[in-house]
């Protein structure tokens, strides 16, 4: 009779130990759940997150809050992007352009921000322009003569990096003094500086980012941003191996005191 009293009293003292075995796990489990979350949540906190309100031209930024400009931006850059550019070519350019280009800009006090315009004028297209602009800095026959350039037809110097650079850094060091706005130099530069005073009358507006011009001065300001973008930023926007894109070898030592 003890014997059948034995059994199931046993089989119950063994499910309460059971029981209790794993209820005292089951918060272990829970404590490190939460635990695991806790650092994901922290690690996530931490990582950068890149901002179109982060980019700006010659330190002036696009309006905050503009969604129609914020839009244009993001698809601007994207347009930049390695999956729809596909090439290390501008950085290859810049290697050996910018070496040339940095000091005499600075020479003029030009914002170093300025070099991406000779990327977007003929690095992104090259050759001549159907209108007659040529060379690194795109310039047209009659702007490249008055910066001090010889354009004829035995000599074109529109195409030699040093001398064209130093009359670009002239003819926007002079642009600056009209409009007062890197960003309005950088429109002006595209559609010259008569168009553009011209319309900062008529629209009675001089922030670049909120007027309203011709397709391609709209979206000119973008395109330097982008380029500047992909250059300095090359793996947030895809590019592989950062740091052969952006190593700068100069095939040509120029000073300031050597750009006159």
């Amino acid at each position: 009779m003890l014997k059948k009293h034995l059994i199931p009293l046993t089989v119950v003292l063994g499910l309460l130990v059971m029981a209790n075995v794993f209820a005292y796990k089951l918060p272990t489990k829970v404590e490190n759940l939460k635990k695991d979350n806790y650092t994901k949540s922290t690690i996530k906190t931490e990582e950068p997150v890149f901002s179109i309100a982060q980019l700006e031209f010659a330190e002036e930024t696009l309006p905050i809050g503009d969604t129609k400009v914020n839009s244009k931006m993001k698809r601007t850059l994207a347009s930049f992007s390695y999956g729809n550019l596909q090439t290390t070519r501008l950085h290859k350019k810049a290697a050996e352009w910018f070496p040339v280009i940095e000091p005499i800009l600075e020479a003029y006090g030009i914002p170093n921000d300025f070099k991406y315009i000779a990327l977007v004028e003929s690095g992104l297209r090259g050759g001549v322009s159907p209108k007659g602009a040529a060379g690194y800095w795109q310039f047209m026959p009659g702007t490249a003569r008055m910066y001090g350039l010889k354009v004829n037809k035995k000599v074109d110097e529109r195409y030699n990096l040093k001398k064209s650079s130093i009359a670009a850094a002239k003819y926007l060091k002079e642009l600056y003094g009209v409009f007062d706005s890197w960003t309005l130099v950088a429109a002006a530069y595209n559609v010259g500086d008569g168009h553009m005073k011209r319309q900062i009358n008529r629209q009675k507006q001089d922030n670049y980012f909120k007027m309203k011009l011709n397709r391609e001065t709209g979206a000119y300001v973008y395109k330097l941003i982008s380029v500047k973008e992909i250059l300095e930023n090359p793996k947030r926007n895809g590019y592989k191996n950062q740091e052969a894109l952006i190593a700068y070898k100069p095939v040509e030592e120029v000073s300031a005191t050597t750009v006159e």
